[in-house]
């Protein structure tokens, strides 16, 4: 083995090594008076790319403020977290109070679910909407023994099933349609989770950090996510300030019901696609959000792109002939023609659940198809160049 495979070995035990370390089940799931006595957030929390939540310390509450990074005009949300069992603590007017660590909490989404994958926490989460392309075993056997259980799906939630596991908050994404309105009469505190509006790679995994301190392991979240950077921005540097003498143009997308769905030029998926030495076909546009475009205006803008970003769930094998029979127009692509398209089948990758806290491994996909001379030896874990 060489010297740098030995080095990306002891990367990958630091990486498991940083995420998975965690308190003991007394500290996590202690009696209040036991966690009341604890110390007051000895490591304290603050995103540096994250941009969705901020967090400052007065006393012995974190304040913390939620908002869409995306928009300046959308509503914010503000909570005073203290450690369970203190009574003691005064809250800021506006401030509602989440004791913590929680000790349960249902996601909606397979972003929030990736977090507490990521910490080696699942066994907080006792509800989720939906088990669709869920991987981890851990979850699935959480799942199967009823230590967790399905709540419904967006806008037909079973509030029964809900109470009946009173967890100590619910996880929403408030800007998404999803029938969060029926679940205010449960009284349960809904907290948004925003990782999914950030709009670069490293400020959606820094969410670990937010659900660290909701479990009170700021350490834990704090290592995880250096270990995250380090490697994120060390992959980065191989092709920032022309390092590489070309920059191949990539495209993304499928045409859905007549519409081609793609994200505008300030969109996370745009910046991981520059951080991998790429243009994205939408580079100067200044949406961070969802597009809606028609196959003529893709056509024109990317008929001569280098690549073809795909990730869907194709019952069975994926393949340039199965892609030309849902619309013989993909054929015309020059990155149909010169097998230029990534592709991700999330029936058989744990995509959504290990994306989000993954941003590393995903870039290093990327820059091993744009530029192979500079990872030759990278195992491709998400995206895989289509070969037929």
């Amino acid at each position: 083995m060489n010297l740098k495979r030995i080095a990306e070995a002891v990367l990958l035990l630091a990486v498991m090594a940083g995420c998975t370390s965690r308190p003991t089940n007394e500290q996590a799931n202690g009696s209040d008076a036991d966690v009341a006595t604890e110390a007051v957030f000895t490591e304290k929390i603050v995103p540096e790319y994250a941009e969705g939540f901020e967090i400052r310390y007065e006393g012995k509450a974190a304040l913390v403020d939620i908002h869409d990074p995306q928009s300046e005009s959308a509503g914010e949300y503000h909570y005073a977290l203290v450690r369970r069992g203190d009574q003691s603590t005064s809250i800021p007017e506006g401030y509602e109070k989440l004791e913590i660590p929680v000790r349960s909490v249902i996601c909606m989404t397979s972003l929030q679910l990736s977090n507490f994958i990521k910490l080696g926490e699942t066994e907080r989460v006792t509800g989720i909407t939906s088990t669709r392309h869920l991987f981890n075993e851990t979850m699935n056997q959480q799942l199967k023994s009823g230590k967790t259980v399905k709540i419904g799906i967006e806008g037909n939630f079973n509030n029964e099933a809900v109470m009946s596991m009173n967890p100590d908050l619910i996880l929403i994404s408030p800007f998404k349609r999803g029938g969060y309105e029926a679940l205010k009469d449960v009284g349960i505190p809904l907290v948004p989770h925003l990782g999914y509006k950030e709009m670069t790679p490293l400020g959606q995994a820094e969410w670990i950090k937010f659900v660290g301190l909701l479990c009170g392991m700021e350490k834990e979240a704090n290592a995880c996510f250096q270990t995250i950077e380090q490697r994120y921005n060390e992959l980065k540097a191989l092709t920032a300030d022309g390092k590489v003498k070309r920059r191949p143009v990539v495209f993304s997308g499928e045409l859905r019901g007549g519409n081609w769905y793609a994200v505008g030029g300030k969109s996370f998926l745009a910046q991981l696609f520059k951080d991998a030495g790429a243009d994205y076909f939408l580079k100067d546009d200044e949406r961070s959000g969802g597009v809606t475009l028609d196959f003529e205006t893709v056509y024109n803008q990317a008929d001569n792109a280098d690549y073809w970003r795909i990730v869907n769930s194709y019952p069975g094998e994926f393949s340039y002939e199965a892609l030309k029979e849902q619309d013989a127009r993909y054929a015309d692509f020059k990155a149909f023609r010169e097998h230029g398209i990534i592709y991700c089948n999330m029936k058989t990758t744990p995509f959504y659940e290990e994306m989000p806290t993954a941003p590393e491994v995903i870039l290093a996909d990327l820059l091993h198809i744009f530029h192979p001379e500079l990872l030759p030896d990278h195992k491709p874990v998400f995206y895989k160049l289509l070969k037929e």
